[in-house]
């Protein structure tokens, strides 16, 4: 057995233990899945030493995983690696952040696109934006998905080259947990979950996440998998605290900038979002440099003046206690931001890093390397 299949059979017997324990799964998306049951590791303790282990044998990719397991596990451990740190060895970008001028200022886009659309700046925006995306009932979301999915699926596939079949299923959940849509999966089947409590069906939004989820993670995970082959380096298994969520997270964000430049209130949505998460990525940086959980929320509302209490709560906790969002939240701002700069660049370079992500993980010196012309992802 090689170290890459070493470190494999460690990640699955990790990924069994904590489904077993009634724990988030490690594996979000298995490009190899295999029929051969698991035995789950007899407890986190040991894994921890056994990847410590295997990352004295390892070296380039499997390396650069190997650290971001050990990183994340040390956390769920206990350990509290400072933030600059711990978001370096599990996504692979660093915290900069972006200045006060630049955040504004995508803000003022954000505006523009609404304003364009008739729809003004204050408490009321958030409700006002869904109205103008026109709700449609919880019940016909799930068609509405596999619909936009099918309109936007030709283009995708020019767009990334990719060309593998996929199995979409789609359930409904009822979670506390901050997302409202999610996709996993393995091999060529897919799997999206909508949240009920936390999603807001429109007709914008099942268009918005049939590029996100299903043309986005989905067929991308579909066609990694299907160059997964024995000869790759990099660990098989994509888990969101390791350093392919940048490229996965901002592509699929700002994917609508590339395929739906006609689709004004898409776009205006997309523009909204970029600016939405640099200040999510201003609360990360500062709750975990110790500040007032009120002065942030304060701070928060003066950017985004519709956000409620709960909302910046339920931010600042998954941001600064949570091991595993602490680390892959960071991949929102970090990846969009990069993307939605891409769609500005020439068409050679967008032609080149979307071939490239439809084929393996690409990690964030992977992204910079295609385009080095690109902004430091993770903030200047």
């Amino acid at each position: 057995m090689n170290l890459r299949d070493e470190a494999e059979k460690t990640i699955r017997a990790w990924n069994a233990y904590e489904i077993a324990r009634g724990a988030d799964p490690v594996i979000d998306f298995d490009c190899i899945p295999t029929t051969e049951e698991t035995e789950p590791a007899s407890d986190r303790l040991t894994v921890y030493r056994q990847l410590r282990e295997l990352r004295t044998r390892a070296s380039g990719p499997l390396a650069v995983r190997l650290d971001a397991d050990i990183a994340y596990l040390g956390a769920v451990l206990g350990e509290r690696l400072p933030l600059a740190d711990y978001v370096r060895a599990t996504q692979g970008c660093d915290t900069a952040g972006w200045p006060d001028d630049y955040v504004t200022a995508r803000g003022a886009e954000a505006r523009t696109a609404l304003n364009a659309l008739g729809i003004g700046w204050g408490p009321t925006t958030g409700d006002d934006l869904t109205e103008a995306e026109e709700p449609i009932p919880a019940e016909t979301a799930a068609e509405a998905i596999r619909q936009a999915a099918d309109l936007y699926e030709p283009a995708v596939r020019k767009l990334t080259g990719a060309d593998a079949p996929y199995t979409l299923t789609i359930e409904t959940a009822e979670v506390d947990a901050y997302w409202a849509f999610w996709l996993d999966g393995a091999g060529d089947q897919v799997r999206l979950r909508l949240n009920l409590p936390n999603a807001r069906f429109t007709k914008v939004s099942a268009r918005q996440f049939a590029l996100h989820e299903v043309l986005g993670h989905g067929l991308q995970s579909v066609s990694i998998s299907a160059h997964a082959t024995d000869d790759v380096a990099w660990p098989r298994l994509l888990a969101v605290h390791a350093p392919y969520q940048v490229m996965l997270e901002g592509l699929a964000q700002a994917i609508p900038l590339f395929v739906a430049q006609d689709d004004p209130i898409l776009t205006a949505r997309v523009r909204l979002d970029h600016y939405a998460q640099l200040v999510r990525a201003e609360l990360h940086q500062t709750i975990n440099d110790g500040a007032n959980p009120a002065d942030c929320a304060d701070h928060a509302r003066t950017r985004i003046p519709w956000w409620t209490d709960k909302v910046i709560a339920d931010q600042l906790t998954d941001r600064s206690t949570d091991p595993s969002l602490r680390s892959y939240l960071w991949a929102y701002p970090a990846g969009i931001d990069w993307f939605a700069a891409l769609a500005d660049a020439d068409a050679k370079v967008i032609a080149e890093v979307f071939h490239a992500a439809y084929r393996a993980p690409l990690t964030p010196p992977d992204l910079a390397a295609l385009w080095p012309e690109g902004p430091a992802i993770g903030g200047p």
